[in-house]
């Protein structure tokens, strides 16, 4: 975990001070009594994908926010894969943060948390009402209320090799699921280059496999938040990934740890994944060449046309017991006016849900300097159209969210690649699992 503190305030300022103020008699505050009685705000934010974004988020806008409102501001970054279990600690400890930060909706914790709702009233004066994704991955439809604050989410486009694919006379990349699994066997028979989709239970598995699943068409719960993936699309979703892994994939698909699809499509070990465009930065930055060589596409279309779920979402929440909700209030409300520094110090990895504070986002992408060729990222125009939030057709509801969290869709997916249990079996199983989720958190909501 990394700490970054901001708005404090140093020895040797303080000394100037002191001897700026000695004519002033016995009235000096000393720097110990000053800090003690200057009010702090603690923030907790997952690891962005590019390390660069931390780093401003925290050296300047909780900085200068700091130093605007006299507050003492300290922001933890913490890796991905221990946010979850680091906000339950907070909860069981009834002490940390007054901010924690998720890459995607809390709502498994909405009775830790205060009602966001006044923070989106006061932010509805700038920029407008909130986008119909933010809500319905923010807002509990049975308690009536706004578990988090979302700002940005992180769009998960396909990324593929133009050259490699050219191999295969399919420079554009593939036209659909369907393609992608004949051709990606293809090239690998040819080049020994695999497909690279993440099939194990990290965060781009999770992705990967539930922007498949809508694909086929299915859905892990409907619209009342009922058990829905019991279904044969399901079943031919399963066999799919089945033939795709048996045809074109690599045993490390399986056992990747977060960011493992990355860095294969980095050393060209890979023909394709499924990934926010820190990957597509991150070559950029290291290697030029391979870069040019990466293309973008939406996600494929299936028998649902073009429609992914988001890489993630920036849900920010305030906690019952955090010490100083107020601050929190002002400090997340405010966030919204950096959105448009916000694309750029993230490389346009993070997208505003409000508009109107990047107003100019297609010119963005359009002229992106670091696009080669150029207009490589206006394939990103209409993301906000091709993703649906976590929980469609309906809300991100607790008991989805705990479904997400705990992998149940890649496991399910990467059961079946393996061979370790049938197709049906592994349905069964899944179905089974999501079921005993839904019933636990009804009985929740009656209590």
């Amino acid at each position: 975990m990394t700490r970054i503190t901001t708005g404090k305030i140093s020895r040797r300022k303080f000394l100037k001070l002191a001897v700026g103020t000695t004519a002033l008699g016995p009235f000096f505050l000393f720097p110990e009594r000053v800090l003690a009685s200057q009010k702090t705000l603690k923030i907790a934010k997952w690891a962005h994908f590019l390390p660069e974004f931390d780093h401003w988020f925290a050296s300047v806008v909780a900085k200068e926010w700091g130093q605007k409102h006299d507050t003492k501001v300290t922001v933890d970054v913490i890796p991905i894969e221990q946010v979850h279990a680091r906000a339950a600690a907070e909860i069981k400890a009834e002490k940390g943060h007054d901010v924690f930060m998720f890459p995607w909706p809390p709502a498994e914790f909405y009775q830790h948390v205060i009602n966001h709702a006044e923070i989106y009233q006061t932010v509805l004066l700038k920029y407008g009402q909130i986008d119909r994704s933010a809500y319905s991955s923010v807002f509990n439809s049975k308690a009536r209320q706004y578990f988090a604050f979302a700002d940005y989410w992180v769009p998960a486009p396909f990324h593929y090799f133009e050259d490699y694919w050219k191999e295969v006379k399919a420079p554009l990349g593939p036209i659909d699921w369907a393609g992608l699994r004949i051709t990606g066997k293809s090239l690998r028979d040819k080049l020994g280059i695999p497909c690279g989709l993440a099939l194990s239970p990290t965060l781009e598995g999770n992705v990967t496999l539930h922007t498949l699943l809508i694909a086929f068409n299915s859905f892990v719960l409907d619209r009342k938040g009922d058990v829905a993936i019991n279904n044969a699309r399901t079943f031919d979703a399963l066999n799919y990934v089945k033939y795709l892994y048996q045809g074109s994939g690599t045993p490390e698909q399986l056992t990747w740890s977060s960011g493992g699809n990355a860095k294969a499509m980095l050393a060209r070990k890979t023909s394709c994944t499924i990934n926010c465009i820190s990957l597509l930065r991150t070559a950029e930055k290291q290697d030029p060449e391979v870069a040019k060589k990466i293309m973008l596409l939406p996600p494929l279309p299936g028998s649902r046309f073009e429609i992914g779920v988001p890489h993630a979402v920036n849900c920010s929440v305030i906690w019952r017991f955090a010490k100083n909700q107020e601050a929190a209030k002002q400090f997340l409300g405010d966030l919204i006016d950096s959105s448009g520094a916000g694309y750029e110090q993230s490389k346009g990895c993070n997208f505003a849900f409000y508009q109107k504070a990047i107003p100019d986002l297609i010119v963005r992408l359009s002229k992106d300097s670091q696009a080669e060729p150029a207009g490589k990222y206006v394939v990103l125009k209409d993301a906000l159209f091709w993703t649906r939030n976590l929980g469609a057709p309906g809300f991100a509801t607790p008991a989805f969210m705990e479904t997400y969290n705990t992998f149940v869709i890649p496991r399910m997916f990467a059961s079946v690649a393996k061979g370790e249990r049938s197709t049906e079996d592994a349905l069964n199983a899944a179905t089974a699992e999501v079921q005993r989720i839904v019933d636990k958190w009804k009985q929740i909501g009656r209590s």
